[in-house]
C-alpha cells in the first residue's frame, strides 16, 4: 500500500513538472516611437555558435523568416513610406531574400506562419524592395534588429548578422499628423502649453515661422512667467532676424530663469544676450 502511495505521489509530480532551459534563439521585442508613430518588432535572435551563417546556415536566394522560430513581424501605427511606396499602418510578417551583395526584403499581410508559408501568396505581399548588402567590420554573433538614425521624419531599420548589414531606410507622416493635431487643438480650445508646443515645433522643422510667432505671444500672453517660453521666443524671433525683440524676450527669460534658479537657461541666455548684442 505504501509503495503503491509512492508511485502515485511520485507519476503526480513528473506529470506537472516543468523543465525550464535557455531557448537557442531568444525572443526579443523592440517598442520604438519615431515621430508619432509606433513600431513594434518581435522576433527571435538565433546565434553564430562558430557556424558560417550568410550563404550556409541562411542559403542565398532563399525566402528566409528573418530571423527563427515565428515569422518576425513587424507592426506600425501609421502608414509608412520606403523608396516612395506607402505602406499601410499595420502588423506584417518581415521576409527576406539574401544574396551577397543584395537583400529582397518582403512586407507580407499574413503573420500567422511559423518560419517561411509552405505555400507562399504573392497576393499577401503588401511591399518588396531590394537593399544592398554592407560589411560590418565585428561580427554581429546574434542576429539583431535595430532602429538607427532617428528623426522627427524617419528612420533605419537594421538588419545585422554575422558580417552583413541592410539598411532600410523608411518615413513616417509626422508632418501631416501633427499639423492635423494642432489645427484640431488650436481649433478648440487651447491652452498655453498647446500654443507653445505648436510654436516650438515649427521652429524645430523649420516650418511657417511669423506662425510660430503668433503662437508663442499667444502662449506667453496666457502664462507670462515661463522662462522656457521666453526663451523659444528669442529663438524665433532671432530666426525672423528681428534682433532686437529677440534680445528683449531673452533678458526676460534669464531675468525669470535667475528666480527659478535653472543654472542651464540662465547660461543659454547669457549667451544669446551677448552674441546677438555684436549683430
Amino acid at each position: 500500500m505504501k509503495y503503491t502511495t509512492l508511485l502515485l505521489v511520485l507519476s503526480f509530480s513528473l506529470g506537472f513538472s516543468q523543465v525550464r532551459t535557455p531557448q537557442p534563439s531568444p525572443a526579443a521585442k523592440i517598442i520604438q516611437t519615431v515621430g508619432l508613430t509606433e513600431f513594434t518588432v518581435i522576433y527571435s535572435r538565433p546565434a553564430m555558435r562558430g557556424r558560417t551563417i550568410m550563404g550556409e546556415l541562411v542559403p542565398f536566394g532563399e525566402l528566409w523568416r528573418t530571423g527563427a522560430n515565428k515569422n518576425t513581424q513587424i507592426h506600425f501605427t501609421d502608414p509608412i513610406t520606403i523608396k516612395g511606396t506607402e505602406i499601410p499602418a499595420g502588423n506584417y510578417a518581415l521576409y527576406v531574400r539574401p544574396n551577397s551583395t543584395m537583400w529582397e526584403v518582403f512586407f507580407y499581410t499574413k503573420t500567422d506562419n511559423w518560419g517561411v508559408p509552405k505555400e507562399w501568396d504573392d497576393n499577401q505581399v503588401a511591399a518588396r524592395f531590394k537593399f544592398p548588402v554592407s560589411k560590418l567590420d565585428k561580427a554581429m554573433t546574434s542576429f539583431t534588429i535595430a532602429f538607427s538614425n532617428l528623426n522627427n521624419n524617419g528612420a533605419d531599420l537594421e538588419l545585422m548578422w554575422e558580417f552583413s548589414k541592410v539598411v532600410i531606410p523608411f518615413e513616417v507622416p509626422t508632418v501631416k499628423n501633427t499639423n492635423a493635431s494642432i489645427k484640431k487643438t488650436l481649433g478648440g480650445t487651447p491652452k498655453a502649453g498647446d500654443y507653445y508646443n505648436a510654436a516650438l515645433y515649427y521652429l524645430n522643422e523649420n516650418q511657417d515661422l511669423n506662425q510660430a510667432k503668433e503662437w508663442i505671444a499667444k502662449a506667453i500672453a496666457m502664462e507670462d512667467d515661463k522662462y522656457w517660453m521666453y526663451r523659444q521666443q528669442s529663438l524665433i524671433l532671432f530666426e525672423l532676424n528681428e534682433i532686437d525683440a529677440a534680445i528683449t524676450a531673452a533678458k526676460k527669460s534669464l531675468k525669470l530663469s535667475e528666480i527659478a534658479k535653472n543654472p542651464d537657461y540662465v547660461r543659454f541666455n547669457k549667451q544669446a544676450i551677448q552674441l546677438w548684442s555684436t549683430l
